[in-house]
């Protein structure tokens, strides 16, 4: 099979891959849940442990880096973009926990899937071509990283951690996101800049921004089951 086709039909391989994954990559397994539940004090290294892990499996929040990452081509831009999600969620992940705002999961992780939505029908040219606007890409990031903050003060919010150490151990779970959200821009941007360098790229951009319009469509659908069956 040629390299063209090959680059083509990848985004359908993570289609797969992600839908096998949608039980565990936003949820907790057993090992994390009965850590939390049963946590008592300061505990930096393990909180750190469990934001890195919940970023790298966190396909929801991955997916929209893709997108937001996708055309972007100088490294200046690349930082701004990241810098601008992750001031986004970190204000919203301690605010979140720490003032006890509470937002229901299923409806953020709605808006979550939105987000994914909304970056590939950007990345197609969708607004210009519908609606003749071009939305701003730096406060679309910003305001959507708010979103993906509460989605993470959402899931530690279900453990009702104890007082005790908690600013400290949101601090580590917020600092082992950023590491795992540093991981995994290494290997998405390695495959982005990997495939800018062939002919089938813009087949390939078309493609996997279709795909991810697909996907935020799924997801969204899957938490507004879930909101309405709960």
């Amino acid at each position: 099979m040629k390299p063209g086709k090959i680059f083509l039909l990848l985004p359908i391989g993570i289609v797969l891959s992600l839908i096998s994954l949608e039980a565990i990559g936003h949820g907790v397994d057993d090992t994390t849940r009965k850590f939390l539940e049963n946590n008592t004090g300061i505990q930096f290294t393990p909180f750190m442990y469990i934001g890195a892990k919940h970023m790298v499996t966190g396909y929801d929040h991955l997916l929209f880096l893709v997108g937001v990452l996708f055309f972007l081509h100088r490294t200046k831009d690349v930082l701004l973009y990241v810098s601008m999600f992750t001031i986004g969620h970190s204000l919203t992940l301690m605010s979140g926990v720490l003032a006890n705002i509470h937002f229901n999961a299923y409806l953020i992780d709605a808006i979550i899937g939105l987000s994914v939505v909304y970056k590939g029908f950007d990345n197609l040219g969708g607004f210009k071509k519908v609606f003749g606007i071009q939305p701003n890409p730096k406060s679309a990031v910003l305001i959507f990283g708010l979103f993906h903050g509460f989605g993470l003060a959402t899931k530690i919010q279900e453990f009702n951690l104890p007082t005790e150490g908690l600013v400290i151990n949101l601090l580590a779970f917020n600092i082992g996101v950023e590491l795992g959200q540093f991981l995994a821009l290494m290997f998405i941007l390695l495959a982005i800049n990997y495939w800018r360098q062939h002919n089938s790229f813009l087949k390939f951009a078309t493609v996997t921004n279709t795909v991810l319009m697909s996907l935020g469509f799924m997801l969204i659908g899957l938490q507004m089951t879930g909101y309405f069956i709960n």
